[in-house]
């Protein structure tokens, strides 16, 4: 934690330079500011190739494209910390050689947003609307739900998509409302969709602070911000991903849940991109730790088929 053009108790924090991220990393310092008041933060933002990238993900090697800069950055040591949505690490392949997550954040809500205009909710918008998203796991989900309606492509942040929408690219918008929390845009949301609708991506709503794994004074400083039950929920479901092998044009959506009483479970879906095959898993740890648990529902999902399904996918 120590800068070479800063003090020794001054913890430089990667980010990308978008709105969203730079929402994401001011809540990482006041968090941090109560926890520990004595150490004083600066942002090291960067840009990223996903964010310059207008196109399809995959041809930039999928959600990778959102963090290979900021990794860089912190194996450098050119920043001391990295703040990243979990939902954007891909769990396919392995974290940088010399990095750990030090905390997982407590988690924001996890459901999707409907946003239109006047209001409208989806069961209200008529046959042919717009609705702009990128995310194959929505539109195979809407495409379940509401297959009347059309799926158009979206990307850029979400303040670049809200002024796309007002501009009338399309009638109405999916987005995260964690994301538009905070960016605070939550004004902007017509209707919160049930995660019975809309099953979730894997990591919603939860952030990761990345640190180098030799660096015990930060993940020391850190630690202390982590929740334990997003530690567990987390767990579970990169595991459940990593074992799926799924890649960014992979319909698949699910979400651990931690209850009050210390039980876990998780709840997963694999899909084709058209929606009209679904396989569906859910189990509860019992005595399984984590890990385990989301090792086991993949297995489920395996044996319905999900190999097949997701390597028939390009990408």
């Amino acid at each position: 934690m120590v800068s070479a053009s800063g003090p020794a108790d001054t913890l430089r924090i990667v980010s990308r330079a978008s709105p969203m991220a730079l929402a994401q990393v001011e809540r990482v310092r006041a968090e941090l500011a109560v926890l520990r008041p004595g150490i004083r933060t600066e942002v090291v933002p960067v840009t990223t190739s996903g964010d310059r990238w207008l196109g399809d993900l995959s041809a930039l090697g999928g959600k990778g494209a959102f963090t290979k800069e900021v990794d860089a950055a912190l194996v450098a040591g050119e920043a001391d910390l990295a703040v990243h949505c979990v939902k954007d690490i891909p769990a396919d392949r392995p974290l940088p050689a010399g990095t750990v997550f030090a905390a997982y954040l407590r988690r924001d809500d996890i459901r999707d947003a409907l946003v239109h205009p006047g209001g409208l909710t989806l069961d209200e918008l008529p046959a042919g609307a717009r609705v702009g998203t990128s995310s194959v796991r929505r539109s195979a989900q809407l495409a379940i739900s509401h297959p009347h309606l059309e799926c158009v492509p979206v990307r850029g942040n979400a303040n670049r998509r809200l002024a796309k929408l007002d501009a009338g690219e399309f009638d109405a918008l999916l987005l995260a409302v964690a994301g538009l929390e905070r960016i605070g845009r939550a004004d902007r949301i017509s209707q919160v969709l049930p995660v019975e609708t809309m099953c979730p991506p894997i990591g919603a709503g939860v952030l990761a602070l990345q640190c180098r794994e030799e660096d015990s004074r930060t993940i020391e400083a850190v630690s202390g911000l982590g929740d334990a039950d997003a530690w567990r929920e987390i767990t579970a479901e990169r595991m459940l991903l990593h074992v799926l092998q799924g890649h960014c044009n992979s319909p698949i959506a699910g979400y651990a849940r931690a209850e009050p009483d210390g039980r876990l479970s998780l709840r997963a879906r694999v899909f084709t991109p058209d929606g009209k095959t679904v396989l569906d898993a859910h189990e509860w740890a019992g005595p399984l730790d984590p890990a385990t648990l989301g090792t086991s529902v993949a297995v489920a999902l395996l044996r319905q088929g999900a190999r097949e399904l997701i390597d028939r996918i390009p990408h």
